[in-house]
């Protein structure tokens, strides 16, 4: 009897997420074919974030050329900041401030500007203590991949709501 019982349960659970509206996140569909990324440096962390997710567009796909390219997107500024913002009366750091700064712009091969040059700038505050040093900084590199993630989720926004390249 119990095992019937849950089973019901589940049937029921599932019933009412599928008519709440409740739907698994998707890859966004790009309303163009290629894109080239230009003006990253080698091997930088957000192309490649931004790579994967544009990939897993059924609709558009990451090409090295930009004559294959329907539309750029050109990085202008792709950078890590790090600032103390609170010490001790001894010099000892307490309090940082983490930004992720990303500039970029889209356009056609043939120069029309689809987005215009756009900031996107995030930040963080992180306590610190040097008997912690190492778990601090661990706990910063995954703030700076959490900011990197947020980014390219808005820049994939952003490509999405273009409609005409």
């Amino acid at each position: 009897m119990p095992s019937t019982r849950r089973h019901f349960l589940a049937a029921a659970g599932a019933l009412a997420l599928s008519g709440c509206g409740f739907e698994l996140r998707r890859a966004p569909e790009l309303h163009f074919r290629s894109i080239a990324l230009s003006g990253f440096a080698p091997r930088s962390p957000l192309a490649e974030e931004l790579r994967l997710n544009i990939n897993a567009s059924k609709t558009t796909l990451v090409v090295e050329s930009l004559a294959q390219a329907q539309v750029v997107l050109e990085s202008i500024t792709d950078a890590r900041e790090r600032s103390v913002v609170a010490s001790t009366a001894a010099g000892q750091v307490r309090e940082l401030t983490l930004r992720t700064r990303f500039v970029f712009k889209l356009h056609t091969v043939s120069g029309r500007e689809l987005i215009p040059s756009t900031e996107l700038l995030l930040s963080r505050d992180l306590s610190y203590s040097e008997s912690a040093a190492l778990a601090k900084e661990q706990e910063e590199a995954l703030l700076f991949r959490a900011m990197q993630s947020d980014i390219v989720s808005q820049v994939m926004r952003r490509l999405t709501a273009i409609q005409n390249p």
